[in-house]
């Protein structure tokens, strides 16, 4: 009797916990991460401040939390995970750019949020340090896969190119482009092309 009441509760706690994430999402979204207080997070939400450090003991944690939401709802270990089947470097790296182009759309705004405030608040500094991390940690990756198996292009090691294909697939290039009125199809076609051409040998 007493799982059966617990369950339910535990339910109303993780929908309540992804309502007040997708209240911080909207909000980092429309108007910055400086916007983005436990007091607006609550107002967006229609409950009380308390109940918002119920869930979250400060906003350091709230916004910690926010890109690991980000990436559940928009299903980043889904998107990405065809890259890890593809059967040779190459073709790995043409799935990267094109999952990449259709990812990063979606997530944008919060991203360039985060990139923008994260040197002024420390609450973004962190997460956003996390992202970078595990951006580049993927693409190292990618670039081993390539020196590993003999096609990476003449003049490249295995870190300076993981360095620029960082700097490639940047939250600056994809907003350029975006705004310039690429679609997501296009700028991963091109991506794969560019970065089949550069990286890859005889590419």
């Amino acid at each position: 009797m007493a799982r059966s009441i617990e369950e339910p509760r535990n339910a109303r706690s993780r929908r309540s916990r992804m309502a007040l994430l997708r209240a911080a999402r909207e909000l980092v979204e429309e108007h910055g991460m400086a916007a983005t207080t436990m007091a607006a997070v609550a107002e967006r939400a229609g409950v009380s401040r308390r109940a918002v450090y119920l869930h979250f003991a400060s906003r350091a944690e709230l916004i910690s939390e926010l890109f690991g939401y980000v990436n559940e709802v928009e299903d980043l270990e889904g998107r990405f995970a065809p890259i890890g089947d593809a059967p040779d470097a190459v073709t790995a790296l043409e799935v990267f750019a094109r999952r990449h182009a259709e990812f990063m759309p979606r997530i944008l705004a919060v991203s360039l949020a985060m990139e923008r405030e994260a040197g002024s608040d420390p609450d973004a500094a962190a997460p956003w340090r996390t992202v970078l991390y595990w951006r580049y940690e993927t693409n190292r990756a990618l670039i081993r896969r390539l020196d590993e198996e003999g096609v990476l292009a003449p003049g490249w090691t295995v870190d300076t190119a993981a360095d620029m294909l960082l700097a490639l697939i940047s939250n600056g290039v994809a907003a350029t482009l975006l705004d310039r009125g690429w679609t997501p199809g296009q700028i991963g076609d091109h991506m794969a092309l560019l970065l089949r051409s550069t990286f890859v040998m005889g590419g």
